[in-house]
Formats: C-alpha cells, structure tokens, sequence
C-alpha cells in the first residue's frame, strides 16, 4: 500500500460583506509548504507496479491527489475572484500559480510517462482506457518543462487582468457602483438612461484601454514561444491539442464562421430591425439593443438574490428533484456568491470542488432576466459535476468545453416553460422566453468572432496593438449584423474585445459556447418533443464524464456533433419558428 501524508482536513470560510460565510471547501493538503505536497508526488512517482490490477489501484491513487491538489487550487481561485481587491486571497492565488501549479505541471507529466510506459497499460480495458492513453500521449507530446516557467508569467499577467477591471466603478446617482451594476440601466424604457449608461461603462473601460492592450501583447508573446517549444506554428495549433481538439479542426472553425455568416446573421439583422419599430427610433443605436419601449419597463424577476434561489430551486423541482436538492444542498453549505458588489471580479463562473463532491456558483447578480439565465446556467455545470463526481480516474471527470458548455445551455432552454415561477404576467413570460431565443441570434455571431479573431492574433503574432483593434472591427463588419450605428462609438466596436476575459485568462475558449449553443437547440428541440427523455437523455450524457468522444456524448444526449452549415440552417429555422409562435 502507498502512504500518504495528507494533513488533517481543514475546512475554509469566506468573508463576504462583514459576514462570514458557512464553510465551501476543504483543503487536506498544506499548500503553504510545496516540500509535502512534493512527497505525496514522490511516492505516486515511487511506487512499485506489478499487474494491471496494481496499476488500475494507483490510477486511484492518483485521482485522490489530484482531487485534493484540485479543490484547494479551485479553493484560492474562488476566494480572489469574490474579493480581488483583497491581499491575503491574491497572495495565497499567486503562491499557487507561482509553486504550486509548477509542481503540479511538473510532476503529472512525470506521472503521464510512468503509466504510458507501464507494460501493464494495455492490459488494462482499452474500451475504457483507450481514450485516456490517447489523451496522455498527446499531453506528452505537448509538454515542455521549459513552458511551466512562462505559464507562471503568464498567469500573473491574467491577474493583472482581473486586478484593472474588477475594480473598475463609475459614479450613478451620488454612488460608486461596480459596472456590473450599471449594465441593468441598458434596458431601461428612457433612452436617455440607456445611453447615459453605455456611454459611463465605455468611457471607464477606456481608462484601462492602454494597459489592457499591453497585457494581451505580452501574453501573446509568451504564448507564441510555448508553442515553438512545443515544436508547433503557432499559438493556435498549441491550444487545439492541449483543448484535446480531436473532433475538428481549425478549417471546421473558419467554415462554421462563414455559416453564421449566411444563416444567423439575417436573422439578428431581422431581431434588430423589429427592435427599431418596438423601440420606434430613426436610428439603431448600440445603446437600443436592449432597451425596452417607453410604455413597459424592463424584466424584473426577482428582488433579491433569495428571492433568484428559491425561483431557481422550484423550477428544478418540477424538471428533476434530484436538481432541485443540489441547489438546496449548495446553498446550505455556502457554495453560492451571487450579489454584485464593489472589489468582485466581474463575470460568472462554477467552480468544482471534487474532493468536498460539490460545485460553488460565482456570480454578479443585478436582478435581471440575465441573472436568472445565469444561474440555470451555471446549475447546468453543476449538475455536470454531480453526475460525474465518482468517475475514476480522475482524468476522466475533466471534460471538454463542448460537454460542459452543453451542460449549462441546455438548462437555459429546458428550463424555459417553467420561467412563470418568476413571472405570474403571461405578457412578461413570452417576453422573457422572446429575449432567450433572440439572445442565441445574437450570440453566435458574436461567438464566431471573439475565436477567429483568437486565430488572427495568434497567426499573425507580431502585429500591433493598433493592427489588432483594426482586426477586430474588420471581423465584426465581416461576421455581425451592420443594421446598428456605431457613429462616435468606433474606438469602443473596435476594442470591445478588451471585456472579453476569456482573451486573456482562457485563451481559445470561446468556440465552444458557439457548438455547444448548437447542440443546446438539439436538445431543446428534443425536449419540446419529448420532456421526460429528454431530460433522461440529459443526465446520461453527462453522467459520462470524458470517458467518451464528443461524439459520443452528444449521441448519448440524442443529438449530433454537428455544426456543418446544413445544420446550422436546420436549426435557426427552428429558433425563427419558435419565435414566430411566441410573437403570433
């Protein structure tokens, strides 16, 4: 038997307000002392192995390592993300990034080539363990002990990131308010509001233009040299193996984007126009996307975030009990942060705590539709880690995006038909369902935009910050509607880019919303037929983990893996429909 020297469980608070919240996660690793948590490597990397049954123990072995290593990573993340203006969570989130991730990098690979060498590998069940040998070998192939030193950099200069703008507040009404607070005003009825409030959130984001310009030409350097020590082109080709990318292609990306082009892009264009009359404008302004009439106000679903839990939780007590008692169960335990409030990072995320078994919600509410999609959302990823929280090895419970993200946006639209839980007016629940389906419209083009210009940047890594802006403006042109007047707003169309986090914590990751959105219709399509299978279908496929293909995983949800334009053409045919049956 291998050894272990965990320390004893210690479980963790958060302060939040001046109140401190219930426990959310256990660290059972001293994180402080890297020399500990070396040896519980050590002794993976030392132990002997002598049949394939000693070999599948081990793989046990090392998931519990890896789960504990896990949460109290995703422990510190979580902590800087809900107080980023604080120095003792960006200190223990930068000891992590800075000694901690390093070991962890350094030594998975060391443990990567002991079981791809084991003799007993292929003894093991390949219809199981195929996928993960293939997935190890091309984590070997990838990696570089050389690269751990950059992505230490490159991890600060994210931080940096989130320093500059979760901290960024405008004055409102004799109040400094985070821009998350601001962003509700882009509905209201008064345009005058609306623009009043765009124009605040442009003008603060300018302030950090310049630095935020700086940190992405950094990191693309940093991120083109990881590839050339990879032995690849470029960035791009970096990522596409390290995402595990073995179902399509950079092409399939570039011809998806072309695709929206032809069949989404009328569509918004048609959204945008039905807005003009509603909103009975001369001219379509960027602050008009969202605005409301002047004789209705905008969705208010909820008052407080109270209020947003127990409306989610009946929602999900009628579509699966079982969903309904997580939420419960998160909320019990502390997992959830959902308010806005000055020195949070801005966004939404769920974050797994695999060895605690549970998930933590991270969000801006603001008391808005979007809050309500949002936690659905985000409760789509949670039941996702529910589902596969005891697959071994633990390998097998890290997913790729275009599960996970099929996960959260499938319970967004599967959830739609009991949204009268926050709206008792019949008027405001088609409305409500009206700016979900319309959201996907406007989504996609967006989405195909944000990753070709990811490709832009990093097939061109020299060019300018002033180039890079240029490009951006030239994709928006090129692959969104051109029904909105942008005039006096040129400079913020083209560095729209720098809200965009993603670009700069999580490079690449964006395609995904974009084919998982895709298969999120599938299933509503589906569920619209089929309420019951559907949902059975739902958590089948996410009770897989990675254990199998993509493809497989979307043909266990009973949908295809599929985004050819006949597809895409196929699908927005559905949404134009469902929407013409709301608006008739």
């Amino acid at each position: 038997m291998m050894a272990n020297t965990y320390i004893e469980g210690c479980s963790f608070r958060f302060i939040k307000g001046g109140k401190v919240l219930k426990t959310f996660y256990t660290e059972k690793l001293d994180f402080r002392n890297s020399e500990v948590i070396e040896k519980e490597f050590k002794i993976l990397l030392d132990a002997k192995i002598d049949s394939a049954e000693e070999l599948e123990n081990w793989l046990r072995q090392q998931s519990k390592l890896y789960d504990a290593l896990q949460e109290g990573l995703n422990g510190h993340y979580i902590q800087f993300q809900c107080q980023s203006d604080s120095e003792n969570a960006k200190a223990a989130y930068e000891h992590d990034q800075q000694s901690i991730q390093p070991l962890f990098k350094k030594y998975k690979a060391l443990l990567d080539e002991k079981f791809y060498q084991s003799p007993y590998r292929l003894e093991l069940d390949q219809s199981y363990y195929g996928l993960l040998n293939q997935r190890i070998k091309n984590a070997m192939d990838l990696f570089r002990q050389e690269n751990i030193a950059l992505e230490i950099k490159e991890d600060r200069l994210s931080t940096n990131y989130f320093e500059h703008t979760g901290s960024l507040t405008v004055e409102w009404e004799g109040k400094e308010k985070p821009l998350s607070q601001i962003y509700p005003y882009l509905q209201d009825s008064d345009r005058s509001i609306r623009q009043k409030a765009m124009t605040a959130i442009f003008e603060k984001m300018e302030t950090k233009s310049d630095q935020l310009q700086t940190i992405l030409s950094e990191l693309i350097q940093i991120r083109q040299k990881k590839a050339e020590n990879a032995g690849l082109a470029n960035f791009r080709d970096y990522m596409f193996k390290k995402y595990e990318r073995f179902d399509y292609t950079p092409e399939d990306c570039k011809e998806l984007a072309e695709s929206v082009r032809k069949y989404v892009v009328p569509l918004k264009e048609e959204i945008e126009r039905k807005q003009k009359e509603r909103l009975n404008v001369d001219t379509y302004r960027p602050w008009d996307m969202r605005g409301v009439p002047a004789d209705k106000k905008p969705l208010k679903p909820f008052e407080n975030v109270d209020r947003l839990i127990t409306g989610v939780a009946a929602i999900f007590g009628n579509l699966d009990p079982r969903f309904a008692g997580l939420l419960g169960a998160m909320n019990d335990k502390g997992m959830l942060d959902l308010e806005s409030r000055k020195g949070k990072a801005p966004g939404g995320f769920c974050e797994s705590l695999p060895l605690s078994g549970h998930s933590f919600i991270f969000m801006n509410a603001a008391g808005t539709q979007y809050d309500v999609a949002t936690l659905l959302h985000e409760m789509g990823h949670c039941i996702h880690d529910y589902l596969k929280k005891d697959i071994i090895p633990s390998q097998y419970k890290d997913i790729p995006m275009e599960s996970a993200e099929l996960a959260s946006m499938s319970m967004e639209l599967m959830t739609m038909d009991r949204w009268d839980e926050f709206y008792s007016n019949p008027e405001e629940l088609i409305q409500a369902k009206k700016d979900q389906l319309e959201d996907i419209i406007r989504f996609l083009p967006h989405g195909v935009i944000i990753d070709q210009f990811q490709h832009w940047l990093y097939e061109h890594p020299e060019h300018t910050a002033t180039e890079r802006s240029q490009k951006y403006k030239e994709l928006t042109e090129r692959f969104d509607s051109s029904f909105t007047d942008w005039s006096g707003y040129e400079d913020w169309m083209a560095n729209h880019w720098q809200a965009v986090l993603h670009i700069f914590e999580v490079p690449f990751y964006y395609i995904e919303y974009v084919i998982a959105q895709l298969g999120a219709v599938q299933m509503y399509k589906q569920y619209k037929e089929n309420p019951e299978q559907a949902v059975e279908n739902y958590k089948k496929a996410l009770s897989l983990g990675s254990t199998k293909s993509l493809t497989e995983v979307y043909e266990a949800a009973g949908i295809r893996f599929d985004f050819s334009g006949d597809t895409i053409k196929e699908l927005m045919a559905f949404v134009a429909q469902e929407l013409d049956e709301l608006e008739n």
